[in-house]
Order: C-alpha cells, then structure tokens, then sequence
C-alpha cells in the first residue's frame, strides 16, 4: 500500500472510532456469595453504573480469588480500582480486634484479595476510591483498627439505616460532616460541610498510620480519609455516594474527580 493510500485509510478508521482512545478499566473487587449451594461473586449495580455514568469509565468486576489471582498482573491490566461497600465485615483478626458478635456476616475470600490489592495499588500510585466496607479496608490494609458496633459506643451517633424504610429514606441525608480544611474533598467539593447518608454499623477505631481524615462526623467519628504519601489519586468515604450518584452535585464531584484521574488527567 502507497504511503498516501495508508494514511487515506488511517483517517477513514479514526473517524469510524477504531482507534479512539478507550476508556479507563476499573478493577471492582467483588463479594463472594453463596446462592442456593453454589458460590458466586457479585458487585452491587449501583457501584457499576456510578462508574459508566458520572465517572465515565468502563468497570471490571474481579473474582474474589485471591489464591488463584496475581495481585501484579490485576494491576498491570487496570486504570483504577473501587472498593465497594457491602453486607459483610472485615474479619477482626485482620486488626487484632475482638471475635465478632455472633451472626456478624463475613467474607474471608474478598477479605485476602482486597487487604492485598489495596496497598499493592497505593504503592503503585493506581488511583483508588473506597467506599463504607471499602473504606474500612482501606484503613486496615494500612494498619489501622474499627469499632465494630459504633452504635453500643457511649457518646456515639447510631450510623445504622432505618431498615424499615424506603431505600430512598434509608439512603437520605442523615448528617453532616464537617470537611478538614485544605484536604481533598473540600477541596473537590468548595465547602467546609456536606451532608451524607450513614448505613454503617462499624466505624473508624484507630486510624492508621500515614493516613490523613478528611471528613469528621458530629460524633467525632472519621467518615474520610486519604493516604497523602501515595504517589496518586486515593479517597476513602465511610458513605455511600454510589447512591443516585448523577443526582447529588457532590457525589458528580467524587466520581468526576476519580475518573479523571484514572484518565491521567489529574493527580488528585
């Protein structure tokens, strides 16, 4: 082919989208589930349409595998990662805290795949968004501790959703919390305070070392935080903006803000 002829048929296929840049792929830890007597792995749809709608980018949902899984090659074929919450707790041990009342729901298996992507990724600069159970891992992948009951704490908030209610209502406003001056979020968001959902029974003991709060509940309780030593983009909210996400302006920050990132477009 004529050097004109390739360059004719370079400009015909970019215009049709063939050599578009792609979307950023992001890694979604996923819960390890057992329906009926099979095992599963799942994501909430809300984490995944938060991700293509408002952050713009293309989710991956990752097997909660960890024995079968290299933590390097997840990391080498993806852009960011995000670590939902869900119905499960970190098991104690992880943090050297008390056995769990009983009944207390866990997942040994999302347990060893995200207490090893989480640091893997942060040393690596992968930028990273972790939401309630992610943040708790955040903050124990680090060394940190949780309060595993906040609502038996004296002084403390009931952080717990009203089960009872409509999603809606169990996903509302709850209370404010108040945004650490200079830090990322007010610095995504412009304000000193927003207001937050709470549907979390476990909460931030001890914070870990190297990590910075970026949002206090009125309780006092850390509700975000980042690890400003890593080299990218990394926030962790104890709520949940997944929620409707494209209808609350802060939440369009949060995801807005890690999509560009895992763009290249900011280092947060």
């Amino acid at each position: 082919m004529w050097p004109q002829q390739t360059d004719v048929m370079f400009n015909i296929l970019h215009t049709q989208g063939r050599f578009m840049p792609r979307k950023p792929l992001i890694g979604v830890p996923a819960d390890r589930k057992i329906i009926g007597p099979h095992p599963f792995h799942a994501v909430g749809e809300k984490y995944l349409t938060a991700l293509t709608d408002v952050a713009e980018v293309t989710p991956l949902i990752i097997p909660a595998l960890a024995d079968h899984l290299s933590v390097d090659d997840l990391l080498d074929a993806v852009d960011g990662l995000l670590f939902t919450g869900s119905h499960s707790n970190i098991e104690p041990a992880h943090y050297a805290g008390p056995a769990s009342v009983p009944g207390t729901e866990h997942d040994t298996a999302r347990d060893a795949l995200t207490l090893a992507l989480l640091p893997a990724a942060l040393e690596r600069g992968i930028p990273v968004l972790a939401i309630c159970r992610g943040f708790q891992e955040f903050n124990v992948a680090r060394g940190g501790s949780l309060h595993q009951r906040v609502h038996e704490l004296p002084d403390m908030l009931d952080h717990r959703e009203d089960d009872t209610q409509s999603l809606d209502i169990q996903y509302g406003p709850a209370h404010s919390v108040e945004l650490c001056e200079g830090g990322l979020l007010q610095r995504l968001t412009g304000l000193s305070s927003i207001e937050v959902n709470s549907i979390h029974w476990q909460g931030i003991d001890r914070l870990a070392p190297g990590l910075r709060a970026e949002a206090i509940a009125p309780d006092g309780l850390i509700e975000a935080f980042t690890a400003p030593d890593a080299p990218g983009f990394n926030l962790a909210v104890q709520w949940h903006p997944e929620w409707r996400a494209g209808e609350n302006p802060i939440s369009v920050k949060l995801f807005k803000a890690f999509g560009a990132a895992c763009r290249g477009e900011t280092s947060g």
